[in-house]
This record gives C-alpha cells, structure tokens and sequence, in this order.
C-alpha cells in the first residue's frame, strides 16, 4: 500500500514537473507577450519576467518593444521639376500595441518597409531638386507624418524618418557645378564692380583736394618715391610733373638776354 502511494506521488511529481515545464514561459524586459487561446485574443498582455500558459491550449507571441532602425532601399522617381533622382531613407519605430501588431497587422515591420518606401516615392513626385537638397527638414515631416498615419492602427509608432542620401545624374551635377560656378564669378564681378565705384569716389574727392592745393601734389610725389625706394629697385621711374618743366622753361628763357648783354 506505502509503495503503490509512493508510486502515486513520484507520478503526480513528475506530471507536475512535465506541465510546469511545457507551461513556463519567460518574457525579457523589452518584450511583451500577447497570448491567443485557441486561436482567440486574451485581453492581457503579459508583461516581463516568468509567466505560465496552458499547455497545447495557448499560444504565446512574444513582441519586441524596442526602437527599431530600418533603412529604406533607394529609390529611384522624376522630380516635379523632371529631374531623375535616387533617394534612401531610414526610419525609426517602435511598437506601442503588443496586441494590434500581432492582430491587425501580418507582419508589421514588412509593412512599415513597404508604407516607407510607397511615401518616399510619393515624396519624390511632389517635391523640386532644390527642395531635395536643401530642404530636408521639411521633407522627412511630411514623410514621417504619410508613414505614421495608416502605422497608427497597427500598434506602431513611427519616431524619426530621416532622408540619408539624393543621388544625381552625372549630367545634372556637372550643370550644378557651372551654375555654381557661374554665380560665383557674378559675385566675384559684382564685388570687383562695388570697389571700383568706391575707388573712383574716394579718388575724385583726391582730387578735388588737390586741386584746391597744388602743394599737396608734390607731397603726394613724395610719398611715391619714398613707397617705390622702398622696395630696393635697381631703377626708379620717377613722375616728373609738367608744371615744374614750365617753370624752368620761363626760368631759362628770362636768363638769356642777361646773358647776351
């Protein structure tokens, strides 16, 4: 009778033991687990750590919670301006709803990848090259804002959409680069053009002042040869102004009948 009890409980050990293990399951810290129960929903979610299921009667899926970084393959669209670009992106998400990713959705990171790229391209269409390249910002919002609205109902959420590279036809660089090119010399020529003018007015206030003193002149020729002796030339060209010659024409021209007398 001891051993058929014995016996008895040894098997009910073991049984528990059997069911305890087909039954324990154990949720990690960034996970949650949604449990179908013959195929049907249970309305909680259970949270991390150890949890037990009814063996061939429930169905754990474990979801992961954390920030998920997919990049978006590229994508190849005519730009409103007709212009043939290769754009890629990436997105960052993250599952909100246990529930609603397993239920409402097949496979929500393959549909968020397929939303992603159906929005760039859309994203593509509407925009100008210029808006491409420089306005980035606004872009990955707008793109942000088409992927997270039909995400929503799928128990994700989208937290940062962010437009990596725009590639370009070779053509079509080498017609931004002269463009470029072009309005840098426009500036170049503009700021060359502005000098100029200052130039002139500085120099005709010059020589208004000069004119009003004929001395300052000669100071002027001073300052001249003492800015080119400076410069240890072997040669010095030296202005020699008109009016001194004419002085010392009228000069020499009064000595000579003193001379002749």
């Amino acid at each position: 009778m001891v051993e058929e009890l014995v016996a008895a409980g040894v098997s009910v050990v073991f049984a528990g033991l059997v069911y305890t293990t087909a039954a324990a399951r154990v949720v990690k810290q960034y996970e949650r687990g949604v449990v179908l129960r013959l195929g049907k929903l249970r309305p909680q979610v259970r949270g991390p750590g150890f949890t037990m299921v009814v063996p061939f009667v429930d169905r754990l899926r474990k979801v992961n919670m954390q920030i998920v970084t997919m990049p978006v393959p590229a994508q190849e669209g005519i730009t409103r301006d007709n212009v043939t670009v290769r754009v890629d992106a990436v997105v960052y998400f993250k599952v909100v709803d246990a529930a609603d990713a397993v239920i409402q959705v097949e496979d929500y990171r393959f549909a968020v990848s397929q939303m992603a790229q159906t929005s760039l391209r859309s994203i593509i269409g509407k925009s100008d090259l210029d808006d491409l390249l420089s306005s980035r910002e606004q872009l990955n919002q707008g793109l942000e804002l088409m992927i997270d609205s039909p995400a929503i109902g799928w128990g994700v959420q989208i937290d940062r959409v962010e437009i990596k590279d725009v590639s370009l036809p070779e053509t079509m660089k080498r017609s931004m680069a002269r463009q470029a090119e072009a309005d840098r010399e426009r500036r170049a020529r503009v700021i060359n053009a502005d000098a100029e003018l200052q130039a002139s007015k500085k120099l005709a206030e010059a020589a208004g002042v000069m004119s009003e003193q004929p001395a300052a002149l000669q100071l002027r020729l001073l300052q001249t040869v003492v800015a080119v002796a400076a410069e240890k030339n072997s040669t010095l060209v030296l202005p020699f102004p008109v009016e001194l010659l004419r002085f010392l024409e009228r000069a020499q021209s009064g000595q000579r009948p003193t001379g002749s007398e």
